[in-house]
């Protein structure tokens, strides 16, 4: 089959059959789907080498139902005791409920759920209603020693939550989920770890509504799970949102916290600064559960103006042009812009294709101009703030961009459609996987200087283990270095195949001197990892604040922070052993 000859693949067009596999991995809201075009199929094929079939293999697709009973590894009078603490109706030990609560939305999760692999699930699910019977149910676990599990958004991509040991997990958005309290004359909004991305933000623009405010404001937050993620799961992966550039990351956000440990509340006082030791704070947040569950978390917030924000796009003819103007602009002192997002030749390429762009007149004509296929660089933004401080930016942006050769076209309204589109790229990853194609990301950070070795270590690893298509985009950006997000392209072959590539490119990213993640978190997936990029030193004081907070370790057990790792875990092997 030529590329020209190719038709579009039957996509799935209806929602996941309730109770199934596929609801579970099934991404955001059942009813939505973003499909690839055909020029997408057409640029994977000739890449890939994959003729896309007309219909995917049906036992592939999750259809079938998860099994109506699972065993319950945890004794009748530990759940009693659990009902009489939250109430029966609070207490979920259907397997639909076990499953949702310790699969997120990695790869790995994916393919498990496909292949029918059900393991490492916790024996309920307790949803409490109030911070008190959090803490009674921390304390419960702790002097019964049971595992305990947090469950917020689900959209964790590192095994962040994966029930290892079993126990129990803690669903904090059914009911921990509250605004409660908003002061406009501190410019703070404090809300509970359930709350998710859309209904705080909703509640912030409609300040004047909601709380009698003169002004709407804004988190400022947002990242790609920004629909399905909660508060807590970005706090304590230390999370990034897409116009963080501007308004900074979670860890920049967060005034003050309050956490239920096994040894007693910790609370957090909302200083905007001070000087009376170590950051509480910036200990707790990254923590992964494996200290104490978030409650509650006060943050910084911003007035909402969208009338105010300036929207750029240029094109570069390098990557290394490109990096270059990032750098003089966040360096130029000039402001921060809010959205910022270099893509590299290949993500480019592919986003012409995307669009609708590849083999058009406009193609032919940047082509001619020196903005050659797979080398020319796309830079989208936007500019948040005030009008003159936009104005300014913009400004300053489109000069800099200017003098490293880049072509305005800011004009057409691509950072436009690319908002508009935003949220609703990870539909596409079922598609795909559907028709056996593995489209997944890889996330890292470092300093100007080193972040040339990374990308080309990674791209050098990611040939070696014969992946076809590597894309790259920088969208986090500070005067002393920058993110790379790598989105890498496979056929499937197996789980083990797989995390053989997945954990090459990990590999390729920490020996190369970059930071294991940026904004994902480290989980259980990439533990091994940030032990060896922490030396001896700074894994005791991780291990010293485990012991303090969880003497008997309940809380997130099984790898989280490479604290207590299986030797499986350690050799990186863990997952290999799986079928598929």
């Amino acid at each position: 089959m030529t590329p020209n000859s190719v038709s579009a693949p039957r996509w799935i067009e209806s929602p996941p059959p309730p109770g199934s596999f596929r609801a579970i991995f099934k991404w955001g809201d059942p009813h939505t789907f973003k499909h690839p075009n055909l020029g997408l199929v057409r640029l994977l094929q000739d890449r890939l080498g994959i003729a896309f079939r007309t219909e995917p293999t049906p036992e592939w697709l999750g259809l079938r139902p998860l099994p109506e009973a699972l065993p319950i590894p945890l004794e009748g009078t530990h759940l009693n005791a659990l009902r009489d603490l939250v109430g029966a109706e609070n207490v979920r030990t259907d397997p639909f409920s076990r499953v949702r609560a310790s699969y997120g939305a990695g790869m790995v999760d994916q393919l498990r759920l496909r292949l029918g692999i059900l393991e490492n699930l916790p024996a309920a699910v307790l949803s409490p209603r109030t911070p008190n019977e959090v803490q009674a149910i921390v304390d419960y676990c702790h002097a019964q020693r049971i595992p305990l599990y947090v469950y917020g958004g689900g959209s964790t991509v590192t095994r962040g939550r994966e029930a290892v040991l079993g126990g129990v997990a803690l669903d904090l958005s059914r009911h921990l989920n509250r605004i409660l309290d908003f002061s406009e004359t501190d410019q703070t909004v404090t809300a509970e770890a359930g709350i998710r991305g859309p209904d705080l933000e909703a509640a912030l623009n409609q300040a004047p509504q909601r709380f009698a405010a003169r002004r709407r404001y804004t988190c400022g937050h947002f990242p790609q799970s920004f629909e399905y993620s909660s508060l807590g799961g970005w706090i304590v992966t230390r999370s990034a949102g897409q116009n963080s550039t501007y308004y900074g990351k979670i860890e920049d956000l967060v005034l003050a916290q309050e956490y239920a440990t096994p040894v007693g509340r910790l609370r957090t006082p909302p200083y905007p600064r001070a000087a009376i030791g170590p950051d509480l704070d910036q200990i707790m947040i990254g923590s992964e559960g494996a200290y104490g569950i978030l409650l509650n978390a006060t943050l910084r917030i911003f007035r909402y103006q969208p009338e105010n924000t300036r929207r750029f796009a240029f094109l570069f003819k390098s990557w290394e042009q490109g990096q270059a103007a990032l750098r003089e602009i966040m360096q130029d002192e000039a402001g921060a812009p809010s959205i910022f997002r270099l893509s590299d030749g290949d993500e480019t390429e592919v986003a012409m294709h995307m669009y609708g762009l590849a083999g058009t007149p406009l193609d032919g004509l940047l082509t001619r101009l020196g903005y050659r296929p797979w080398e020319r660089c796309l830079l989208i933004g936007s500019c948040d703030g005030e009008r003159g401080f936009c104005s300014h930016l913009q400004r300053r942006i489109r000069i800099i961009c200017g003098d490293h050769g880049a072509l305005n076209l800011s004009l057409l309204p691509i950072t436009q459609r690319w908002e508009r589109e935003r949220f609703r790229d990870p539909y596409l990853r079922e598609d795909l996987l559907d028709f056996g194609v593995v489209i997944d990301t890889l996330e890292c950070a470092g300093t100007w200087t080193r972040l040339p070795i990374t990308y080309q270590a990674v791209r050098a690893a990611a040939q070696a283990h014969g992946v076809p298509l590597v894309m790259t985009h920088i969208s986090h950006v500070y005067p002393q270095g920058a993110n790379l997000y790598f989105i890498f392209i496979l056929p499937y072959t197996s789980i083990a195949d797989y995390l053989d590539v997945q954990y090459a490119l990990i590999e390729a990213i920490q020996t190369s001197g970059a930071a294991v993640s940026h904004h994902h978190g480290v989980g259980k997936q990439t533990a091994p990892w940030l032990v060896e990029q922490l030396d001896s030193t700074a894994m005791g004081v991780l291990r010293a604040l485990k012991n303090y907070f969880d003497p008997h370790h309940i809380l997130n057990p099984g790898g989280t922070l490479g604290l207590d790792m299986t030797p499986e875990q350690a050799a990186k092997r863990w997952g290999k052993n799986q079928g598929g």
